[in-house]
């Protein structure tokens, strides 16, 4: 039996209403979670949409977030056509060379994790006329499954990163292990700040940290994080 227009609208507003309540629950956790840490630091939460529709997007908008997350460029283009409200765009996930020049629609890309995708982002926003936002995603656990640069390598990339001059380098991103105990947690973010750091020490603006997520996000704020990518817990399970 088709949905009526009105069947459509009730299930649209209690979407909403549902994003709107995990909102302002999160939020709640993550002032806490500021107010024990000591840092100091404004933290932006970004709302993750992967395998979620447009209706995700325009119900955190509606909810007050104005930050959308997506792992893929080809599904966010696909959102990005439809979504007219003036969301800031983050790239999230790990990013093919061949897919650079779509990265300037980009507000944030955190998934810079090797020199040549450096120079290819490079490449493609002087070909923009533009600057691009990016942030150097470290392995700080050293996990074979996670993408970004080891810690060792580290010291020899914010040299060379001076050479991309299109790309202004804001900071550091990271993944810690799924299910890790706390001490874990702290020790991994603890290693993203050290990279913020050294990019710092290096000339590199770098003031942001993009660390935690749904199951961690309140660890990673404790530990310095000024922006958190949350989708699970504000949208429900991803199919």
């Amino acid at each position: 039996m088709p949905i009526s227009d009105s069947s459509a609208t009730a299930v649209d507003a209690a979407f909403d209403a549902a994003v709107s309540a995990r909102i302002a629950e999160v939020r709640e956790r993550m002032d806490a979670a500021m107010a024990r840490g000591g840092h100091g630091q404004p933290v932006t939460l970004i709302a993750v949409t992967k395998t979620h529709g447009p209706e995700a997007v325009l119900a955190a908008w509606r909810a007050g977030v104005l930050d959308v997350g997506e792992n893929r460029v080809q599904e966010a283009e696909a959102k990005m056509d439809v979504v007219h409200e003036p969301v800031r765009w983050h790239l999230i996930g790990h990013l093919q060379r061949n897919k650079a020049k779509a990265a300037v629609r980009f507000s944030l890309v955190h998934g810079m994790d090797s020199l040549r995708l450096a120079q290819a982002l490079d490449a493609a926003a002087l070909a923009a006329g533009t600057t691009l936002d990016v942030l150097l995603q470290v392995n700080v656990s050293g996990e074979e499954s996670k993408s970004g640069l080891a810690l060792g390598e580290v010291a020899a990339m914010v040299e060379q990163l001076h050479d991309c001059r299109q790309l202004r380098v804001m900071g550091a991103m990271t993944m810690a292990p799924f299910d890790a105990p706390e001490s874990q947690l702290r020790q991994v973010f603890a290693g993203a700040r050290q990279v913020r750091t050294q990019l710092q020490q290096a000339g590199h603006p770098a003031p942001w940290l993009s660390m935690g997520m749904s199951g961690d996000f309140e660890v990673a704020i404790e530990e310095g994080a000024t922006h958190v990518r949350l989708g699970s817990i504000l949208f429900g399970s991803r199919t």
